[in-house]
């Protein structure tokens, strides 16, 4: 198959797009994905390096969703009078948010995951074909290395989602409780976790800025070796 430019892929990509979803529709299975991508010049190599910049994208937009949950609350919990209901509804769309961008976290790491595993599982195989020892050698190499990068990338993406769902559950406590009690009596007795809160999310932030460097310094390496 000729190697195709990514101004040409760009052009064609509401065709292949198109093909994409109909394969999907059809097959639905990731084997037949993949080798439709490969028909239209996209291999599993590219593809990784596409869905771990996603999936970067994803843990950015995530800490500011977060952020923006925490600093609802803090409106609501500091509030002394007024509009209680309608600073309740926005935290409360706040933490709607931040659960869909939890969810699109995980999900983007799944896909990283997956295609991962099928470039690995291509790759050993084709290790059989070849005759030159040497270049297998080589390419045994760095199929252990890339493997290894993977392997990294992944346990730090994993540990960077699994501070979402901490946040998550303090924040659908105190959307409920405040749902049956919008009051300042209640709002009282919710200041006293503020604090914790704030740690938590600030672990968060902390966690989704290490996992998105590690992840620009994965694709760097990646694109380097292509």
């Amino acid at each position: 198959m000729p190697s195709w430019s990514k101004t040409q892929r760009t052009k064609t990509h509401g065709t292949w797009i198109t093909i994409i979803a109909l394969a999907a529709a059809l097959g639905g299975c990731q084997k037949t994905y993949y080798t439709v991508l490969e028909k239209v010049g996209v291999e599993k190599r590219e593809l990784l390096s596409s869905r771990v910049e996603r999936a970067k994208e994803s843990q950015q937009e995530a800490q500011e969703q977060f952020r923006d949950a925490l600093e609802q609350f803090q409106a609501v919990t500091g509030h002394d009078g007024g509009e209680l209901e309608e600073r309740y509804e926005r935290l409360r769309d706040a933490y709607d948010r931040s659960e869909s961008q939890a969810k699109e976290v995980r999900d983007r790491i799944d896909k990283v995951e997956n295609v991962a595993l099928a470039l690995f599982d291509e790759w050993e195989a084709e290790l059989d074909q070849y005759d030159d020892a040497e270049l297998r050698r080589q390419s045994e190499r760095r199929l252990q290395e890339t493997r290894r990068e993977v392997q990294s990338l992944l346990s730090v993406m994993r540990r960077a989602e699994s501070s979402l769902e901490p946040v998550l559950v303090k924040l659908n406590d105190r959307v409920l409780y405040l749902k049956h009690n919008l009051n300042a009596a209640a709002l009282a007795g919710l200041d006293a976790s503020l604090p914790e809160l704030e740690r938590d999310v600030e672990r968060l932030v902390k966690e989704m800025q290490t996992s998105i460097a590690q992840a620009d310094r994965f694709i760097v390496q990646l694109n380097q070796r292509s």
